[in-house]
């Protein structure tokens, strides 16, 4: 039921991408109205992953586990019926309440999975919350082309439910294992500057970097940022526990997810675009929206399978050299790909090796964050790795817009030298995860469940006055 919940809303994030022109023509709007659709998740997700997590930790992790389903279920059937684009944006603010799901499930894991069987599970969830964003664009151009765009609601809707139905049924109730209070200014604050951020970020390609909105946006959401992280320090009960985020495990696997996430969300976003360009462009295959989505096949597979082998490699090697051959497998695949992409049997052969080093990482790093923090804390810990990944991955995004659209030829589309250095700078981003994963925790196994342990113990330990009265 984990898997099916997880890989519900990794496949909503990104359904969606291929099919924006085809819903600006059927909803009558223009461009700039249709890029809400992916937004307006992207906003809600940010927003509700940690805040969920957290909700977890105090009321237990299956029951509000169901909740996130629920939402999901009912954003889905909302946007299958949207009659115009204001409801389908707002159908997708109420589908975002998914990203609940992967602190959730990782949090469920760790309390209820043997011992011996966590860092496995962990990293096949996890494996599977990274390839789910590029099945989602291979699978859209099918979906689409047999049954229409209004499946690609209704197929998460009847799958969330039944997972929702399920995890009520066989998923045991999880007991909560944080503070009773959760505290509502930190979190008004957290949700105010990760919104102003995240929206600045995102819109300011179309909106201008320079104009005051961008401007006020950003500038708010840093002063929301810092007023948010004064006040955690403060209150009794913190939302995000400033002392958690400190620890080497937390920090550096935040670091790594934040580049991996600006690679891969910007990588999946255009090189389906890259793939559709005319070959009179001098580049390009002429590829449909299912062709090219198929590219991606092989990378979104290659980063699966390898989540059933990263346990095994954690244990034998340690996550250090885990996430850093990961890291640096992807940023040499990202420079291939800017350098040679002629051929098709190019874009396969890199675009798969691009698969299998995220997948190496992804499905390292939950372990690594789990096995940092005490039980107590997994939720949110968690929720604000994926939360992070997100913002990293939103910011990408929108570099590779302005160097993409930066480089126009006089036919109007992009050249040839805006992709190679869009992917040269995400190998960049890869090489700058690499470097924080030199420095994290070297853990080998998921701790005990109330002990973080390995290299990381007794910094959590000296940074957690709870845990050093213990």
């Amino acid at each position: 039921m984990l898997l099916v919940a997880v890989a519900s809303f990794t496949l909503l994030q990104s359904m969606v991408i291929p099919v924006l022109g085809q819903l600006a023509i059927s909803y009558d709007t223009d461009q700039a109205t249709v890029s809400w659709v992916l937004t307006s998740y992207l906003l809600a997700a940010s927003v509700a992953t940690p805040l969920l997590g957290r909700l977890g930790d105090v009321v237990g992790k299956q029951r509000m586990l169901v909740v996130t389903l629920v939402a999901l279920s009912v954003g889905s059937l909302l946007a299958a019926l949207a009659p115009s684009i204001g409801w389908l944006i707002a159908a997708r603010v109420v589908q975002g309440a998914g990203g609940g799901v992967l602190p959730l499930s990782f949090g469920i894991i760790r309390d209820e999975f043997p011992r011996a069987k966590v860092n496995g599970a962990l990293s096949i969830v996890a494996s599977l919350a990274a390839v789910g964003f590029g099945i989602g664009i291979v699978v859209a151009g099918p979906i689409v082309d047999t049954l229409g765009f209004h499946w690609l609601f209704w197929l998460p809707m009847l799958v969330t439910a039944l997972a929702a139905a399920a995890t009520l049924l066989w998923i045991p109730r999880s007991r909560a294992t944080g503070p009773a209070r959760l505290p509502l200014l930190p979190a008004v604050l957290l949700a105010g500057w990760l919104v102003a951020v995240l929206l600045g970020v995102s819109q300011g390609n179309t909106w201008g970097w320079t104009s005051p909105v961008v401007l006020g946006l950003m500038v708010g959401g840093v002063a929301l940022m810092v007023l948010w992280i004064w006040l955690e320090h403060r209150v009794r009960t913190p939302l995000i526990d400033m002392a958690m985020m400190r620890r080497r495990g937390v920090w550096t696997t935040n670091v790594v997810s934040a580049c991996v996430g600006f690679g891969l969300f910007a990588s999946f976003g255009f090189l389906p675009q890259f793939l559709q360009t005319p070959s009179e462009a001098g580049y390009g295959f002429d590829a449909t929206i299912a062709e090219s989505g198929w590219f991606l096949l092989p990378s979104a597979m290659a980063s699966f399978a390898v989540g059933f082998l990263t346990a095994r490699l954690v244990r034998g090697l340690g996550a250090r050299v885990v996430v850093t051959s990961g890291a640096l497998m992807t940023a040499v695949a990202f420079a291939l790909l800017a350098l040679s992409h002629d051929e098709a049997w190019q874009i396969y052969a890199w675009t798969t090796l691009q698969g299998l080093g995220s997948g190496l990482v992804f499905s390292s790093l939950a372990g690594v964050v789990i096995a940092s923090v005490p039980a107590h804390q997994t939720g949110v810990a968690s929720g604000m790795n994926a939360n992070i990944r997100t913002i990293g991955g939103s910011l990408g995004s929108a570099v590779m817009t302005g160097v993409v659209v930066g480089h126009v030829t006089a036919t109007g589309l992009p050249s040839e030298a805006g992709y190679t250095i869009g992917f040269l700078v995400l190998a960049g981003a890869m090489v700058v995860a690499a470097v924080a994963a030199v420095v994290m925790p070297d853990i080998h196994d998921q701790p005990d469940d109330e002990r973080p342990d390995d290299a990381d113990s007794r910094e959590a330990v000296d940074a957690d006055p709870a845990l050093r009265a213990a």
